[in-house]
């Protein structure tokens, strides 16, 4: 089963950069994406509805913000859009795609960079969706939630740690939810599984040199329930072409998709 997981960053824009033809050559069984900055009706053209994938949209009701998206190989036996928070939901964040007693999700936290209201949706947000993840841990089915967390988890997920402790995205209190997610609440971080190297970045600032001379951050995971760990047999992240400013992260696991069981 290979998954991947990529914010577009506009996702009209990434295909004009090629991430459709990129794509095919995959062969992913799952494709979750982030930020698509559309509505559904603005992107009905085939590009947009890969031959081979059931396709699924999530919009913001904003024009032109947020969204997420999930191609599947496979035809779910369930779909769910959004968290059932109202004030989230608008903003499209969420989206499952459920198989048997597998489920896959995309999903987008939300930046608190832009201003310190938006922090406050960001840790509204995560607290809500705490005891959320603490249930997937500890049902008995197998999720992994793929997307753009927002969060660099550790030092060695971010170039300049030091000059970003005060910025949103590497803060002591995200830092200690994930700390929490993974230590406490038992979800694992299935790149780390199989890649323990410094300097894998999935997102990088459009301003300097930061793609040039790799200064980025990895915010970008997929997820996993414990009982997936042992199956995780690949990652990584794809920079011989730039779709958007984060990198496509690419998961293999040993383990079939097999809906309806």
């Amino acid at each position: 089963m290979r998954v991947i997981s990529i914010n577009v960053n506009g996702i009209r824009a990434a295909a004009r950069k090629g991430f459709f033809e990129w794509l095919q050559g995959q062969n992913a069984d799952v494709v979750c994406i982030q930020e698509l900055k559309a509505k559904q009706h603005q992107i009905t053209d085939a590009i947009f509805l890969p031959e081979g994938y059931h396709s699924f949209f999530h919009e913001a009701e904003k024009p032109g913000y947020s969204g997420v998206a999930v191609y599947s190989r496979h035809e779910p036996d369930a779909v769910t859009y959004g968290f059932g928070w109202p004030e989230f939901d608008a903003e499209g964040r969420y989206l499952q795609v459920d198989f048997g007693d597998l489920s896959v999700a995309s999903l987008y936290l939300p930046s608190g960079s832009s201003k310190e209201e938006r922090q406050v949706v960001k840790y509204d947000l995560m607290d809500r969706f705490r005891p959320v993840l603490a249930d997937m841990a500890a049902s008995g089915r197998s999720y992994v939630i793929c997307g753009d967390w927002n969060i660099a988890h550790k030092k060695i997920d971010i170039k300049n740690w030091r000059g970003n402790q005060k910025n949103s995205g590497f803060l002591p209190e995200e830092r200690a939810w994930m700390d929490e997610l993974f230590d406490n609440i038992g979800m694992v971080d299935a790149f780390r599984v199989v890649n323990q190297d410094a300097d894998e970045y999935t997102w990088w600032s459009n301003r300097g040199q930061a793609w040039a001379k790799n200064v980025g951050w990895r915010i970008d995971y997929q997820i996993i329930t414990p009982d997936l760990r042992d199956v995780v047999k690949g990652a990584s992240v794809y920079r011989d072409e730039r779709f958007s400013d984060h990198a496509p992260l690419i998961i293999d696991y040993e383990r079939a998709i097999q809906p309806g069981i």
